[in-house]
């Protein structure tokens, strides 16, 4: 069965343009697993825009389900505060600091003995990890070379193509969620859909099987 993970984010944007704790952001990712949500998705980055590392360190206790920790590994900062919280899973994202949000996937094969080593480090802590890529088969399979359990697919051009009108849906499932994308020996799951819209849900779950997906600005 796929399982939703929702991304708070946002919701933190909005408390840091308020100023003050409106809205709780502890409170909202509690209510989101009360609601039936399978997991819990945060992506801290260096300015703290979104997302506070004390939100995450004060989130990690309290949640029942599934906690999800996005973000670039490159700084120590980072890797400190996931190793030092241990979620159930770190997903590697490769966005530049002053990114608005996540437009590109890893390069797995260029980048693959400094992903060989991240996935080394979180695992030696019992995390699992996933890498974030965009929906090509050789990055899925170095990513499986790197060490990932997952991968998070990036699908904004199946999302942008898909209201386009007749015939989007056909025209863009080849550059997203093909089936081909994971053999049997591969033995890793399919992760996640970033910046997926809601009203794809029906059409996503007949591309194929995902462990979970993650959706934040779209869920409705």
């Amino acid at each position: 069965m796929t399982k939703l993970s929702v991304n708070i984010n946002k919701i933190a944007t909005l408390r840091n343009a308020r100023g003050g704790n409106i809205p709780d952001v502890t409170l909202a990712a509690l209510n989101c697993e009360k609601f039936g949500a399978q997991g819990i998705t945060v992506h801290p980055r260096p300015d703290e825009r979104h997302i506070r590392y004390s939100d995450v360190r004060a989130i990690r206790p309290l949640l029942k389900t599934e906690f999800n920790i996005e973000g670039n590994p490159t700084p120590q900062s980072f890797r400190d505060l996931v190793l030092e919280v241990v979620p159930d899973q770190v997903t590697l994202v490769p966005d530049a600091h002053d990114a608005i949000t996540s437009n590109a996937g890893w390069d797995t094969i260029s980048n693959r003995e400094f992903l060989s080593g991240m996935c080394g480090l979180f695992h030696s802590k019992g995390i699992r990890v996933s890498i974030f890529i965009d929906p090509k088969p050789e990055m899925a399979v170095a990513a499986k070379e790197c060490g990932a359990d997952r991968v998070e697919l990036y699908t904004e051009a199946y999302a942008a193509g898909y209201p386009s009108g007749p015939g989007a849906e056909r025209r863009a499932r080849p550059q997203s969620g093909q089936p081909r994308i994971f053999h049997p020996h591969h033995s890793m799951d399919r992760r996640g859909i970033h910046r997926a819209r809601h009203h794809m849900r029906r059409t996503l779950s007949r591309i194929g099987k995902y462990h979970k997906r993650v959706l934040g600005t779209h869920l409705e």
